[in-house]
């Protein structure tokens, strides 16, 4: 195989300078960005992706029923649960000593559905 063959670089070097401002202008303020980096790395764990997909599945349930679904213990749910919490994808209610956690909103569930049809792409 050619040097360089199969990789993707450009063959000369050549600014395109509406392009480059039309992508500046559609970029959202640095705030915006590191909150989406935050979720964007509380989905990255294969844990903290199967609680998210047991709330999709079951819309609310306790720390011990996750835990059972998980396969960890409720001390490691608790984590990642809080970690999902300070991310904004999880959301809870208290009814006397039980919490239960569902999905915190609508975006959530599109972001486990966009990720998992994406995962399950042939192409």
């Amino acid at each position: 195989m050619p040097s360089g063959a199969g990789r993707a670089v450009c063959g000369a070097y050549e600014i395109h300078p509406e392009r480059v401002e039309r992508a500046r202008a559609a970029l959202p303020e640095e705030g915006v960005v590191k909150k989406a980096t935050l979720l964007l790395k509380a989905l990255s764990d294969p844990t903290r992706m199967r609680l998210l997909l047991a709330l999709r599945g079951a819309g609310e349930l306790c720390v011990c029923d996750l835990a059972l679904l998980a396969g960890v213990s409720v001390s490691a749910v608790s984590h990642q649960l809080r970690l999902l919490r300070q991310a904004r994808l999880v959301a809870f209610r208290r009814e006397g000593k039980q919490v239960y956690y569902r999905l915190a909103d609508r975006h959530v569930e599109a972001l486990l559905e966009g990720a998992l049809a994406h995962a399950e792409e042939n192409t």
